[in-house]
This record gives structure tokens, C-alpha cells and sequence, in this order.
């Protein structure tokens, strides 16, 4: 039983060093947006939901995040490849959005990708609130 107490404690622990990290992100993300527009009043998980299913139409093998991360963030996507990705939800993939060089590695890749465009602190940010609220 012992054993048992002090997994969940280890889990919790990890699960705590992980929010201190995507909050981290999350700052850096918040004082980008606060530079780049004044009334930046913070994110929202709503708005990136928006995002990730949004359809900009601007390239058509992948016309959206969902494209290969699928509907529901809980499960897991597949490249164009054949590939697969591990579940974006935060819930499922608690280290998740917790390295930024890696975060930002992918939003590059991925922003290009579906929009042909850098996304925003904004979008960034909202993305992660949503990832984080699933």
C-alpha cells in the first residue's frame, strides 16, 4: 500500500512539473502578445478550439490542425506519412507543450504547414489553453 502512496505522489509531482512548465510557455507566449498588442487580455481555450478545428482552406492536404491531429485531441493523429502522433490533450499527454524549443519547432513546422504563415503569440496561446483544458 506503501508502494502504491508513493506512485501517485511521484505521478502527482510529475504532473505538477509539467503545469510549471506549459505555464512557463505560457508567459512567454503572454508577454509576445502583450508587446505585439496592448489590450491583450489573455487566452482562451474557446478561441483555440476555433483554431484547431478551423478550415483555412489554404492547403488543401492538410486543411487543418484536425487534419492529422483528428477531432478530439484525447486521441492520437497520423502523419500524411503514415505516422503516428501521440494524443495533443494535455490529460493524455501530460508532457506536452512543457520544451519550448520543441513547441515552437512544431508550431513553425506545422503553422507553415496549415496556414502558409507563422501563427501568432495569440494563436499559440490559445492553442496550448485548449490542449490544456482537454
Amino acid at each position: 500500500m506503501k508502494k502504491l502512496a508513493l506512485l501517485v505522489c511521484a505521478a502527482c509531482t510529475l504532473v505538477g512539473m509539467a503545469s510549471a512548465a506549459q505555464k512557463a510557455i505560457l508567459d512567454q507566449y503572454a508577454t509576445a502578445a502583450k508587446a505585439a498588442d496592448p489590450g491583450f487580455t489573455g487566452f482562451s481555450a474557446k478561441r483555440g478550439k476555433a483554431f484547431f478545428l478551423a478550415q483555412p482552406s489554404i492547403n488543401p492536404d492538410t486543411p487543418s490542425c484536425s487534419s492529422c491531429h483528428t477531432d478530439n485531441p484525447r486521441n492520437a493523429g497520423e502523419t500524411r506519412a503514415g505516422q503516428r502522433i501521440e494524443p495533443m490533450a494535455v490529460s493524455v499527454t501530460p508532457d506536452r507543450f512543457t520544451d519550448l524549443a520543441k513547441v515552437e519547432k512544431w508550431f513553425r513546422r506545422n503553422c507553415d504547414t496549415v496556414l502558409k504563415r507563422e501563427c501568432t503569440p495569440v494563436e499559440k496561446g490559445d492553442f496550448i489553453a485548449f490542449m490544456s483544458s482537454e
